[in-house]
This record gives C-alpha cells, sequence and structure tokens, in this order.
C-alpha cells in the first residue's frame, strides 16, 4: 500500500508505532497479518483471508485505522494511501517464500542498512522461519501465526531464509 506524496516517512518512530499497532489490531478470525514490513513510503503486508469478502473488510479496516491514527498524530486531514492496496494470490510453496523474503527483507530493496540482518521495522523480529536462530523479541508480536499449510509449513519445504538474503525482483 503506497502513501500519497507530502507525508512524512512511515519509518520515522511515531509512524512506524503506528502501522504496527494497526496491524496488531487489524487481526481477526477472518483476516490474519502473517508478514509486513514498513518503508519509506509503503508498506508491504501478506496476509491470510477466508475469502475475497474478508480480505476487502479486513484490508478496508486497517486502510482506515491507518489513516485515522496518521492523520491524527500528524494534525492532518485527507487520504494516506495514493492507490488501493494490490493483492496477489500466493498458490505454491515458492511462491510463498519469495513473498516473505521480499516482504521481511525489503528494507534491504531500499537501501536501509540492517545491523542485526533484520528489520526492525518489519516481522522479521517475530518470525521464526531464519536458517539462524535468533533471540526472541520481548514485546508481544503483532502479527499472527498462519493457518493454512502452504503458509505454516510448505513454504519451508523451499529452504529456510538466511539473514543475507535479498528480495528478488518480480518477474
Amino acid at each position: 500500500m503506497r502513501a500519497r506524496a507530502g507525508l512524512p516517512p512511515f519509518r520515522e518512530d511515531i509512524l512506524a508505532t503506528i502501522l504496527r499497532n494497526a496491524i496488531a489490531a487489524a487481526q481477526r478470525d477472518a483476516f490474519r497479518v502473517l508478514h509486513f514490513s514498513v518503508q519509506t513510503n509503503h508498506i508491504h503486508l501478506i496476509v491470510e483471508a477466508h475469502d475475497n469478502i474478508a480480505l476487502a473488510r479486513g484490508m478496508q479496516w486497517l486502510n482506515a485505522r491507518i489513516a485515522r491514527r496518521i492523520n491524527g498524530a500528524l494534525s492532518a486531514h485527507g487520504n494516506v494511501w495514493r492507490e488501493r492496496y494490490h493483492a496477489r494470490e500466493l498458490h505454491t510453496p515458492r511462491s510463498v517464500r519469495n513473498a516473505i523474503v521480499y516482504v521481511l527483507m525489503n528494507a534491504k530493496k531500499h537501501g536501509h542498512r540492517l545491523a542485526s540482518g533484520i528489520d526492525a521495522l518489519s516481522s522479521a523480529p517475530w518470525f521464526d522461519g531464519f536458517a539462524r536462530h535468533l533471540p526472541a523479541r520481548a514485546e508481544s508480536s503483532p502479527i499472527r501465526a498462519p493457518r493454512t499449510w502452504l503458509a505454516g509449513v510448505g513454504w519451508r519445504r523451499r529452504g529456510l531464509v538466511a539473514l543475507d538474503e535479498r528480495p528478488r525482483e518480480p518477474g
């Protein structure tokens, strides 16, 4: 989801916190955010939804909540999002693994230096699929565990994620 022009960077502490809290609050039985990444002017999400209606409603709720919170923090009004979210269904273990790498390692694509190898402004600190074990994060997780075989187990058949991986360009 891409922000409209003129907003401060989403990676600033206050906006990143708003985004993380909204993602945590968006979790429902029929709509779950599994992975996320906050970038300067956009966010990436991997979600599970029971059906297209649950996806649309979950994203609508999340978009509205983020917009209200960001506008409140900035004492602003109007649109936060430049465009509607872009959805792509993932059908294979390889596509899920590639999407996880793309989302969790997206900061590398945008030139952010990650001293620990993971992006603190993503769900990577709570991710249990890295090839190397990382210490658990103290704060509670804003994401939920997957319920589908593909998102929970299937992608792992393609290998755990190495900390030095970078997102591949789509194509």
